[in-house]
Order: structure tokens, then sequence, then C-alpha cells
């Protein structure tokens, strides 16, 4: 019997095996987001990277315990802005903004 992996397990595989596409899939990542406001893949997304990276060592620096931040970027995972924040500096990324001029002007 074949045994399947999901799609967030062959992207953590990737990502393992071209540490230099991180950040591009970071940024194709919130690109993305931006676009569909889809916050349950963002968090996927967010997953895998933390796992790349190391759960444990994203946790220590975020301040957040190892479940407290697996429960964050769980599929029903509803964070605070500040958790988002401090995993994305844990990760070594920062939000910034971005001006949407065609809403704005």
């Amino acid at each position: 019997m074949s045994t399947y992996r999901t799609i967030g397990e062959v992207e953590e595989q990737y990502l393992r095996d071209h540490p230099n596409e991180v950040d591009d899939y970071m940024t194709v990542l919130f690109d993305d987001y931006a676009e569909s406001g889809d916050t349950a893949a963002l968090l996927s997304c967010l997953r895998v990277v933390s796992r790349v990276k190391g759960v444990s060592r994203i946790a220590e620096i975020s301040g957040l315990s190892r479940k407290g931040l697996q429960k964050a970027l769980s599929e029903n995972g509803n964070p605070q802005f500040g958790s988002v924040n401090a995993i994305m500096h844990a990760m070594g990324y920062r939000l910034t903004p971005q001006k949407l001029t065609a809403l704005l002007d």
C-alpha cells in the first residue's frame, strides 16, 4: 500500500533541501494572503516554515511555549496579532506595510 505525503510535507522537504528559497516562499506566501485573505493557508505555510527553522527554536525566541506556537499556527488557530508578529520575528522576518494605491487614491 502506498503512503502519500501531504502538500505541507512536500513543501517542508523542499524547503529543507533548498533553504535559500525560504525567503521567496515567504514573499509568495504573504502576496497570496494579501490577495486571498485565506488565514488558514497563511497559518499552514507558517507552520511549514516553523518546522523547517525548528519549532523549539521559534517557540523559544518568540516567547511562546512550543504548545502555544503549535496552537497559534494550527488549522483552527486564531492567533493574536502580537503572536504572529513574535513568530515572524523569531523566523527572521517582519511585517511591513505596502500601500495599495488602487484602493486609497
